[in-house]
């Protein structure tokens, strides 16, 4: 039988306007978010994809942890109120949702082995779907890039 180390979970993130590219324009400010929220509530990151509009990622959470949201919502807010004041940053509006994210995100426990690399296949592929690049590995703001990048060096 298939088993995990740790709790994994996969997310698809997304902007609440499609076709943005604040994601990529802003890429230190959120990964400044993210470095500073794994500070206070620590997970791993196994993979990771930003796109100009959504990202995707996977975490392994700490055994016995189970709140990937209270992360999720750290890190977007973090990023939302990094950004200068205009039209990006829109106050909050009614039912938390935070003016450059889309209300909801998909999140997905990863319960087995044939799941988790079917969704890291999927994941570093999606530049390329995307058409953002030719080949996955080009993709600059993934960590299948890095990794594809340490091998050849």
């Amino acid at each position: 039988m298939d088993h995990l180390i740790a709790p994994s979970v996969y997310f698809t993130v997304a902007l609440r306007h499609a076709g943005d590219d604040l994601l990529v324009l802003e890429i230190e400010r959120l990964r400044q978010a993210v470095r500073q929220t794994r500070a206070e509530l620590p997970f791993e990151i196994r993979a990771w994809v930003v796109l100009p509009d959504h990202l995707h990622c996977i975490w392994d959470l700490p055994a016995g942890e189970a709140d990937f949201v209270r992360r999720w919502r750290r890190i977007m807010r973090r990023f939302s109120l990094s950004l200068p004041a205009g039209p990006r940053r829109l106050a909050r509006i009614a039912g938390g949702e935070h003016g450059v994210w889309a209300r909801d995100f998909h999140a997905e426990r990863i319960g087995s082995e044939a799941q988790m690399t079917r969704q890291l296949a999927g994941l570093a592929a999606d530049p390329a779907r995307h058409g953002l690049v030719d080949r996955a590995e080009d993709w600059p703001y993934s960590s299948f890039a890095r990794r594809f990048l340490a091998e050849v060096a």
